[in-house]
């Protein structure tokens, strides 16, 4: 169990008073965070709709589609560095400006993706520079994450803290909502040809204006309070330029990162199956090519309703517990993956819409207390390293994979193997039940606590 650390005494630096009130803040990481996500899922989308295509022409589909994956997992890999690199100066200097820098980093790939050259002019540079572009996508994400639920957190109370750190997480269904309707809107008015050719480059470009509303949001709002307690502590104890946010989480919270990363697998792999694997699945395997819209309107609705819920279900949270949410959530994203391939592959818009949304709902039982929960079990010194690193790490062996196990899985388009992509979640769901079972329910606990700071016995 963590100490409960004391409060500065008269001796320590002066803690700044100045408060930015927790809806403003709130809003800058809900406004960030739907930005961040845009771009990064903006990238899945286009990898399975049109870059095996424009990247990698000399592949069968399947084979190209998988190539295309491959810089798209690669995007995961680059994410526990920027956990790790942000988290470091984000527990040391402070959340606001990683919150700045990670967003400036994350427009400005994006934006350069809708400038690439293709394969057919440039050649095997075209693949190469789409690889670091996604590679610095990775990075920034990595750090955006831990910042965004840290403000949202640190800033508010003990007894609605799963209700606003939510937020944060709607904002990735947010941005998910806006990368989705711009591709909805282009396939609606663009013709297959006109959308390969240079309207899939439009979303990417429009990242530019939304980047700029997240920056002005951002620069606005104060430091979190509770970091500045921390910060305060450690000044007290001469140890502030000594500390070392990532080798004190591998001291003193080992256990909480294995935790957390358990608890993701569930959660990361069952979304990018309802949401990116549902495209291929669609316009590769059950024959529907010629028509994107389907799938992309049940992932429109979707998000709508999972932005919806994860506020309320964060809400619920508070109430009854973070555990009992995320326990449900992970049965019930194994047990629907056995059904979702069936219904996404009936071709029937009405049973795509409901595979999806179904999927999402179940999802947001576990994305929205998990911001919370995560918080809840790193101390404040170590915080943003701590939950970034399990938040991160688990991305490369869930999400990162996922779509790419799942290709494999489902094998030819001939003799798909829809059971092997269930059996697939269900295993993950169950090392996550394994996990929130083995970790404390952490629900209206104080977050001034720290393993670090405290006084040695």
């Amino acid at each position: 169990m963590s100490t409960q650390a004391s409060s500065p005494d008269s001796a320590a630096p002066p803690v700044p008073t100045g408060r930015t009130p927790l809806i403003k803040v709130v809003f800058a990481a809900l406004i960030g965070t739907a930005v961040e996500w845009y771009d990064f899922f903006l990238y899945g989308s286009a990898a399975a709709l049109v870059f095996g295509t424009l990247f990698f022409p000399k592949s069968d589909p399947v084979t190209a589609t998988l190539l295309a994956f491959g810089t798209y997992a690669l995007g995961f890999v680059a994410r526990p560095l920027g956990g790790v690199v942000f988290g470091h100066y984000g527990d040391r200097v402070g959340r606001k400006k990683m919150l700045v820098v990670s967003l400036m980093v994350m427009g400005l790939a994006t934006i350069a993706i809708g400038l690439l050259p293709t394969y057919a002019s440039i050649g095997v540079a075209a693949p190469v520079l789409l690889l670091a572009c996604r590679l610095a996508q990775g990075f920034a994400v990595g750090g955006e994450w831990g910042g965004a639920v840290l403000m949202a957190a640190e800033h508010g109370d003990d007894h609605r803290r799963g209700f606003w750190s939510s937020w944060p997480q709607a904002g990735v269904a947010l941005g998910n909502l806006f990368a989705t309707g711009v591709l909805w809107v282009l396939a609606a008015v663009q013709s297959d040809a006109a959308f390969e050719s240079w309207g899939w480059r439009i979303p990417f470009l429009l990242s530019a204006v939304l980047v700029g509303v997240g920056l002005w949001v951002r620069l606005s709002i104060e430091e979190s309070p509770v970091f500045r307690e921390a910060r305060a502590q450690l000044a007290e104890q001469d140890a502030a330029e000594r500390h070392q946010p990532l080798l004190e989480v591998i001291r003193r919270y080992p256990r909480e990162v294995f935790i957390a990363m358990g608890m993701r697998l569930a959660e990361n792999i069952s979304y990018y199956l309802f949401t990116v694997i549902s495209i291929t699945f669609l316009t590769t395997y059950a024959g529907s090519t010629g028509d994107k819209s389907m799938i992309l309107t049940a992932l429109l609705l979707g998000s709508v309703v999972q932005f919806l819920v994860i506020p309320a279900f964060g809400a619920l949270s508070d109430r009854v517990g973070r555990r009992p949410l995320y326990l449900v959530g992970a049965v019930g994203v194994a047990v629907w993956s056995f059904v979702f391939f069936d219904l996404v592959g009936s071709r029937k818009e009405p049973l795509i819409i409901l595979a999806v949304v179904v999927g999402l709902v179940l999802h947001a039982l576990m994305y929205s207390p998990q911001a919370a929960f995560f918080s809840e079990l790193f101390g404040t010194s170590v915080r943003y390293t701590g939950a970034s690193v399990g938040y991160q790490l688990a991305s490369i062996f869930a999400g990162a994979l996922a779509p790419i196990i799942a290709l494999k899985l489902l094998g030819t388009v001939e003799e798909s193997n829809t059971t092997a992509v269930a059996i697939y979640m269900t295993v993950a769901s169950v090392l996550t039940i394994i996990a929130v079972v083995a970790a404390r329910e952490t629900a209206r606990s104080s977050l001034r606590h720290d393993r670090v700071t405290a006084p040695r016995p």
